[in-house]
C-alpha cells in the first residue's frame, strides 16, 4: 500500500470496505472498489458514473458488486469533459484492440481510463487507485498485450499517449531513443 493510501480517508476506507464486502471475488473488484471510492470521495477527476453512461455502471456494480444498490452511492455530479472528445475515443479505442477478451470489465476499464487520462496527475492518481502497482496490475490483466510493450516502465499515461502517435505515424520526440532524450526523467521517473 502505497503512503496516498496509508494517509487516505477514514471515509473513503468505509467505502471500499462495503464495496468489497459487496464483492463477487473477481480480478477486477479490487482497483474497482479504488476507484469508486476515491471517485465518492470527490477526489479523483471522473466525472459522472466514471465517465460509463448510467446503465453501463449499473451493469459494472451488478456485476462486481451485486449487494450493492446503485442508489447507496452518491454520484458527485461532475459532467464529462466536452473539450478532447477525440483524444478519449482514441484511447479508448487502442485499449479495447489490445483487451484481453475475459470480462465485460475490460471494456468499462477502457472507458474509465480514457476519461481518467484528460486529468492532470499521473494516471493512478486521476484515477483514484491507490499505488501505481494498481494501475500497472489493472493494465497487465486487461489489456495484456498493451501493458507488454512497456518494456522501459513509462508512466503509463505518456505510454498511452505515445502508442497513440505511434499509430498514426507521429513521433514528436525529436531525440533519436529514449535514453538520450533530456525530458527521459518526465517520462520514466518514479511517480510519487
Amino acid at each position: 500500500m502505497s503512503v496516498r493510501a496509508s494517509s487516505m480517508d477514514v471515509e473513503l476506507q468505509a467505502i471500499h470496505a462495503r464495496l468489497m464486502v459487496c464483492s463477487t471475488g473477481q480480478d477486477n473488484d479490487y482497483v474497482l472498489a479504488c476507484i469508486i471510492a476515491s471517485w465518492q470521495g470527490g477526489i479523483v477527476v471522473l466525472p459522472d458514473w466514471l465517465g460509463l453512461r448510467e446503465e453501463d455502471f449499473a451493469a459494472l456494480l451488478s456485476v462486481h458488486f451485486p449487494g450493492l444498490p446503485v442508489d447507496s452511492l452518491v454520484n458527485p455530479g461532475r459532467a464529462m469533459p466536452g473539450e478532447r472528445f477525440d483524444e478519449r475515443e482514441e484511447v479508448c479505442r487502442l485499449m479495447l484492440s489490445e483487451r484481453a477478451k475475459q470480462t465485460d470489465s475490460e471494456c468499462w476499464l477502457a472507458e474509465i481510463v480514457a476519461v481518467a487520462c484528460q486529468g492532470q496527475d499521473h494516471l493512478w492518481q486521476d484515477l483514484g487507485l491507490w499505488s501505481r502497482s494498481d494501475l500497472s496490475d489493472l493494465l497487465q490483466r486487461n489489456f495484456p498485450a498493451l501493458a507488454a510493450r512497456n518494456v522501459k516502465d513509462m508512466k503509463w499515461k505518456k505510454f498511452l499517449y505515445k502508442q497513440l502517435c505511434l499509430a498514426e505515424g507521429i513521433y514528436v520526440c525529436r531525440a533519436p531513443s529514449c535514453e538520450v532524450c533530456a525530458e527521459y526523467a518526465i517520462c520514466f521517473g518514479p511517480e510519487d
